[in-house]
């Protein structure tokens, strides 16, 4: 029999303010309009966390809610990873504070840093210690603070990001060992130095403050999506001897609604099958893809033995796919 990482709960949190695309000329001073932002990106609004709120902070309330969907109380969790882009601070790590802040007293915790790719590459690594017996129970956590990161003054980015937080509760269980199984079917993960430049934060960054803001190519990061992406997929497909029709769900890293579209074609799948949050999240980073899938398992799209596609690009750069079985 094969161990596998079955996806017991899924959990968001996002910040009560919200910032309308029109609302940020006067919230931030942003010159721009809601035409302009929407036929770019389909972004309408975000979420952006108040004075207080941490990456710490956010993480743990959506884990609280998994744990909640899950029915496992927090003391049960024995691997905490977070990806994060904009930790509370340099150390100690914001995995240990969320472990903290939900009662797991056992175990051990840690960050993965992979930028937007984070949540799938925290994923992958929660799966594996699943797999090799070192965890029974894992969070696997994406929360971002990025309007913390962002120059307000360059309309090119601050307009795309939003604050937030998402999570699954992982739990081992035996399967068969082939692609029938529920649970993590494998994680695809990928970086290529060389283009690290072109999507970066040009200094230190914390959510509770930090030095440095985010800078981007746009154009090369869109470039470098498409084909990357498509890519990694068809990896993750073939790893498994699946196909494409076999896929009954994607759930993409939420960074443009043009690149979102051209990915649920590649799969020749109906928008309905497409998971989109972007529209009201933005990008918020490692946290896109775990608050989408909240949200589609929170209103019951998504059904038991659902094949379902993760996949996302960032900063690195990096990039990764997840086949998983709900």
């Amino acid at each position: 029999m094969t161990i596998r990482a079955i996806i017991a709960g899924c959990g968001g949190y996002l910040p009560e303010r919200v910032v309308t695309n029109d609302g940020l000329a006067e919230a931030f001073g942003i010159e721009t309009s809601d035409a302009w932002i929407r036929e770019r990106t389909g972004i309408g609004q975000r979420h952006i966390a108040a004075p207080g709120e941490t990456a710490s902070g956010m993480g743990a309330a959506a884990a609280r809610r998994a744990l909640e969907r899950a029915g496992l109380p927090g003391a049960a969790v024995d691997l905490v990873v977070v990806a994060t882009a904009t930790p509370d601070s340099a150390f100690p790590s914001t995995a240990v504070r969320i472990q903290a802040a939900i009662g797991s007293t056992s175990g051990f915790a840690f960050d993965v840093g992979a930028a937007c790719t984070g949540f799938v590459y925290a994923l992958g690594v929660a799966d594996a210690m699943i797999r090799t017996g070192q965890a029974r129970c894992a969070l696997v956590i994406g929360t971002e603070v990025f309007s913390r990161i962002l120059d307000w003054t360059d309309r090119g980015t601050c307009v795309l990001f939003g604050d937030g937080a998402g999570a699954v509760v992982l739990v081992a269980e035996e399967g068969r060992g082939d692609a029938s199984d529920r649970g993590i079917l494998s994680t695809h993960l990928h970086s290529d130095g060389r283009f690290g430049d072109i999507l970066h934060v040009d200094g230190g960054a914390g959510s509770t403050g930090g030095i440095g803001l985010l800078r981007m190519a746009g154009k090369e990061v869109f470039r470098h999506a498409v084909t990357k992406l498509a890519a990694v997929v068809d990896e993750a497909l073939a790893a498994n001897g699946l196909a494409q029709s076999d896929v009954r769900w994607l759930i993409p890293h939420q960074a443009n609604a043009r690149i979102i579209d051209a990915m649920g074609k590649k799969l020749g799948l109906p928008k309905e099958r497409v998971v989109v949050t972007v529209d009201r999240h933005a990008n918020t980073s490692a946290a896109s893809i775990p608050l989408a899938l909240a949200e589609a398992a929170g209103k019951g799209l998504i059904e038991r033995g659902d094949l379902m596609v993760l996949e996302g690009i960032g900063g690195g750069l990096t990039w990764g796919a997840a086949l998983a079985r709900f």
